[in-house]
């Protein structure tokens, strides 16, 4: 490995810690999800078209976000006013025990942990600034890779100049590639199972004349994103929606969703299993640790870097050992 390799292994080591300490993996996941939707615009390799499709793409994903947020903010709290008293009723008469007993209790201790985790109101409006900073920058940063930005903005330097700077940002160059790489398999096979699981539970939804199905679907599409946990939220929300339908109607739910959760598990071993290779502890620990680290982008970039470190990793031969050396 040469020199300059071991310098742009560093300043990714380094850009990864920031990433997490700095909180800007929403940043970085917007980036990399704006470079792969121009990528999959890229019609004939023209790169006008490209732009302007990302552009109403953005467009059209802005105002369907502002929309179904909205339409959350007022149908959840709705949904559990009345899905709670029927699951309750539900779990006496079969004598099954629950964390709580109605809606207010379950609001109340929401409420209590939110206060512990932001003191005042102000803070939500400026996390939710600063997210919306970082998103906006991660989708220009994207088009600005994609229309050939390099490392300078001298454009009149030769194409490869003999120097540590250009060798090292080369290095770089391929370092980020190579993360791309594991982003577009990592996340272009999450997309297809979540896109495989939001039609079959559309079906599902319509064939039962669920209430709030529109929104169910998209619940469904955007928590399939994150690998594991984001079944568990939207299932948990379609049982909850069942039973105020009818308990059989949440019981039926519940059926289907281990159904789909199994099928799933298939899905996962052929699709996501082929491209990535990675056992089921050592993606949960990633999840892990990058819910710590970074929310719930942390989440979703999780599998990409361990993804990205298997390819990195596998690209040069095993050191040799101590006792080999002196034979």
């Amino acid at each position: 490995m040469s020199q300059t390799a071991r310098i742009s292994y560093g300043i990714v080591v380094v850009l990864f810690i920031l990433i997490a300490a700095l909180h800007l993996g929403t940043f970085l996941l917007t980036a990399l999800l704006g470079y792969l939707a121009l990528q999959a615009f890229a019609i004939r390799g023209s790169k006008p078209i490209s732009v302007t499709l990302y552009l109403v793409a953005v467009a059209v994903i802005g105002v369907g976000l502002i929309y179904f947020s909205n339409l959350a903010y007022r149908t959840l709290p709705r949904i559990a006013e009345i899905s709670i008293p029927a699951m309750v009723a539900f779990a006496q008469k079969n004598g099954i025990e629950l964390p709580f007993t109605d809606f207010e209790s379950l609001k109340s201790t929401a409420l209590e942990q939110a206060r512990d985790g932001f003191a005042v109101v102000g803070r939500y409006a400026g996390v939710a600034s600063f997210q919306f900073v970082l998103v906006v920058a991660g989708l220009v940063v994207a088009v600005s890779v994609f229309l050939g930005s390099g490392w300078t903005a001298d454009k009149l330097a030769p194409a490869a100049p003999e120097n540590f700077y250009f060798a090292v940002t080369h290095e770089l160059t391929v370092r980020f590639k190579c993360l791309y790489q594991s982003f577009a398999r990592v996340m272009g096979a999450q997309i297809l199972i979540s896109a495989i699981n939001t039609v079959l539970t559309a079906g599902f939804l319509a064939f039962n004349s669920y209430p709030y199905a529109p929104l169910l679907t998209a619940l469904v599409f955007l928590c399939g994103l994150l690998p594991i946990v984001g079944n568990i939220i939207s299932n948990t929300l379609i049982v909850l929606v069942g039973f105020t339908i009818s308990s059989r109607t949440g019981i039926y739910a519940l059926i289907f969703l281990v159904v789909i959760h199994k099928l799933e598990y298939f899905l996962n071993s052929k699709i996501i299993g082929r491209r990535i290779n990675s056992p089921m502890w050592l993606t949960l620990i990633g999840l892990l640790l990058g819910e710590r680290l970074a929310g719930i982008p942390g989440m979703i970039l999780a599998p990409v870097v361990l993804h990205y470190i298997k390819v990195e990793a596998s690209a040069y031969p095993s050191l040799p050992a101590a006792g080999a050396e002196g034979a």
